[in-house]
């Protein structure tokens, strides 16, 4: 069996998934978002609702007065920036912007397990419901555990699940140890002094040293003898000066998302990076600058965790696939790692769906009952 929900439950889920599909928002900026999912939690009977926390992030606390654990359940509110060209009558109706990773069918799968807490309420500990804010920018878990009201909710286990185009439908892949790659990414700017095009000795153009990065970056998990697949630096944007003619160019942009198995070999990764670059701008006389943005840390499945996933699992008759290495996609769920035995699996969204960031993406509704009954057991199991 993996269904905990009765039939107008999960009518009223896929509704709800779709209401917020049709008004995505960006990450930082899920203002409205927040508003509907505590209004659908105010039906669900919580103990307390924060509201704010890290931006714009909801959660929900059930708890029983008696000691326990405390175990939260994540999911994300932020939509992406990419136009969606669906046909279907909940397509998204803000230009540019679209449900188009999922998040949506986790928001409604969290709803359905708060109605599932409000009808069996935890016997021991606490269970939270968090709805997390700037998921798709990595900035939104260490906002939330920033937040001076998180100590309030701090928890013992967190888990969140994540759909997964390429699975089967409504399958369930996990391992302990490390599962998604950290990740950031590197602004790298050249400076040298723009000159006229025919006296281009009159300046300095950072053309070669941009050239010689764009062919070492990448290389550099190499260069370093890290382990093959265990990290890797991919080219993202570059910029040589202005589109001109008539000017020797003095200033250039190299950007790179660095990605690493753990956090330890990722800051060893940006840190050649940038001292390469140092480097070659030396050489070549040019000044050189960084900016870093989007860091998300390396997601690591406690053992113990993943166990009570593998238990939910099998008590519900779900399939469960091999994961054989890690993702090299990065979630920031990651980050909840420092203060929670963490526990991330993802669920089958169809082998021939289309994949995630797709502009046809689009969550398969089959999946609620599923991911409201894998955490209602998960619950019941840590909290009776």
């Amino acid at each position: 069996m993996t269904e905990l929900l009765t039939s107008t439950d999960t009518a009223e889920l896929v509704s709800l998934r779709r209401e917020l599909h049709r008004r995505p928002e960006l990450s930082s900026q899920e203002r409205e978002t927040a508003a509907r999912i505590v209004a659908e939690l105010q039906r669900c009977s919580a103990d307390e609702i924060l509201t704010g926390l890290g931006t714009h992030g909801v959660a929900a606390v059930y708890d029983s007065g008696v000691e326990g654990p405390t175990v939260l359940f994540r999911c994300e509110l932020d939509g992406l920036p990419i136009t969606e060209i669906s046909t279907f009558g909940w397509r998204s109706e803000i230009d540019g912007k679209g449900h188009l990773c999922g998040h949506d069918g986790h928001m409604a799968i969290l709803c359905g397990l708060a109605r599932q807490l409000a009808a069996n309420r935890p016997v021991r500990g606490r269970v939270v419901l968090m709805f997390q804010p700037a998921e798709e920018t990595g900035a939104g878990a260490a906002d939330v555990i920033a937040d001076q009201r998180f100590e309030r909710i701090r928890p013992d286990f967190a888990f969140a699940l994540h759909n997964l185009p390429g699975l089967p439908l409504g399958a369930v892949g996990v391992r302990p140890g490390p599962f998604t790659f950290a990740s950031e990414g590197l602004a790298i700017r050249l400076s040298g002094r723009t000159s006229h095009a025919a006296q281009p000795e009159a300046g300095v153009s950072p053309a070669a040293v941009m050239v010689r990065l764009v062919e070492a970056l990448p290389a550099l998990p190499a260069t370093l003898g890290h382990t093959p697949g265990h990290s890797l630096v991919t080219l993202s944007h570059a910029r040589l000066g202005e589109a001109a003619f008539g000017i020797s160019p003095g200033e250039a942009d190299v950007w790179a998302t660095i990605r690493a198995i753990d956090d330890g070999l990722q800051a060893e990764l940006m840190g050649k990076a940038e001292a390469l670059a140092r480097e070659l701008a030396a050489a070549g006389g040019l000044g050189v600058d960084f900016d870093r943005h989007e860091n998300f840390a390396a997601g690591h499945n406690d053992e113990e965790a993943v166990a009570f996933i593998d238990k939910a699992a099998i008590a519900l008759g779900v399939s469960r696939v091999e994961v054989g290495d890690p993702f090299r996609w990065s979630e920031d769920f990651g980050r909840f790692g420092s203060v929670a035995k963490t526990g991330l699996f993802v669920l089958g969204s169809g082998e021939d769906h289309p994949r995630l960031h797709n502009p046809d993406f689009d969550f398969p509704d089959e999946l609620i009952p599923t991911g409201v009954g894998l955490f209602a057991v998960i619950a019941r199991d840590l909290c009776g």
